[in-house]
C-alpha cells in the first residue's frame, strides 16, 4: 500500500490541480492547491470577534459576551467544522497528514492582521501524545508562527490525564479540565495566542487564559481553524 506521503510525492509531481474539485488551478493564485471558485468554500464570514460564533454582522462583542466576557481578548478563525474544512481537519489530525497543517495555517493567518507577540498551543498529555505520534495543535502553531512572523513557545504542561472533551455539556467540560494544566516557563510576552484546531464550548482554552493572565500576560488571542456551534448544556 502507497503510504501518505508517497501519495502526496506523487501528486506534487503532477500539473497543479485543485484538491477539490480537480480543475487547473489559475497560476497568479496565492493558494496553489485550491482553484479560484473552491476558494469560496473558505470565504470569510460575519462573526463575533469575541467569541468567533457566526453573527448577522460582525461586532466585536456579542450579547453573550457582553454579559459574561471570556477571558480571551479575540478569537480568529477559519469556519466551522464542516465540509470541506472539517475534512482537512480530520485527514490532518486522525490520518496522519502532517502536511496539513501548513494548508490550514495558510488559509487563517491572512484573517490575522496584528499578530500577538508569542504563540503558543494546547498542549496534550503525555499518554495521549504518545498514542497519537504527535500534537496537532503545535504543527499548527508552529505553521502560523513561520507564517505570521511571531517566535513559538511551548507555554504549557498537561499534568493531569482527561477524557475526551467530545460529546460533553459545557458544565462537564469545564468539570473534566480541573488542575489538568500548568505554567510550563515563565511569560515575559504582553500579547499571547493559544493556537487549537477547532474551538467549542472555549473551556480548554478558559484554564489556559487564566494561568496566562495570572502570570501577568495582559491579552490572550485564540488562533483556531474551526469555530463549532456550543453543544447544548443538556444532560
Amino acid at each position: 500500500m502507497v503510504s501518505q506521503q508517497w501519495k502526496k510525492y506523487i501528486t506534487d509531481l503532477l500539473p497543479l490541480q485543485c484538491e477539490l474539485c480537480g480543475l487547473a488551478i489559475e497560476s497568479d493564485l496565492q493558494l496553489t492547491w485550491l482553484c479560484g471558485d473552491c476558494i469560496r468554500y473558505f470565504t470569510e464570514q460575519t462573526r463575533c470577534q469575541c467569541c468567533g460564533l457566526l453573527m448577522l454582522s460582525s461586532v466585536s462583542q456579542c450579547g453573550a459576551c457582553l454579559t459574561k466576557p471570556p477571558l480571551w481578548q479575540r478569537v480568529y478563525c477559519v469556519g466551522d467544522y464542516q465540509p470541506p474544512l472539517s475534512t482537512y481537519v480530520h485527514n490532518f489530525k486522525y490520518l496522519r497528514q502532517f502536511w496539513q497543517a501548513e494548508k490550514l495555517a495558510q488559509l487563517l493567518s491572512p484573517r490575522i492582521h496584528q499578530p500577538a507577540d508569542l504563540i503558543t498551543s494546547v498542549p496534550l498529555h503525555w499518554r495521549r501524545h504518545w498514542v497519537r505520534g504527535f500534537n496537532q495543535s503545535e504543527l499548527l502553531a508552529r505553521a502560523l508562527s513561520s507564517q505570521l512572523q511571531r517566535p513559538y513557545q511551548t507555554l504549557f504542561k498537561r499534568v493531569r490525564a482527561t477524557s475526551p472533551q467530545q460529546g460533553k455539556n459545557r458544565q462537564q467540560r469545564r468539570s473534566n479540565l480541573k488542575r489538568a494544566f500548568k505554567l510550563y516557563q515563565p511569560v515575559t510576552a504582553d500579547r499571547v495566542a493559544i493556537v487549537d484546531d477547532v474551538l467549542t464550548t472555549g473551556s480548554t482554552v478558559q484554564h489556559l487564559c487564566k494561568l496566562l493572565l495570572d502570570a501577568g500576560v495582559k491579552s490572550v488571542d485564540i488562533y483556531t481553524i474551526c469555530r463549532t456551534p456550543e453543544p447544548s448544556d443538556k444532560s
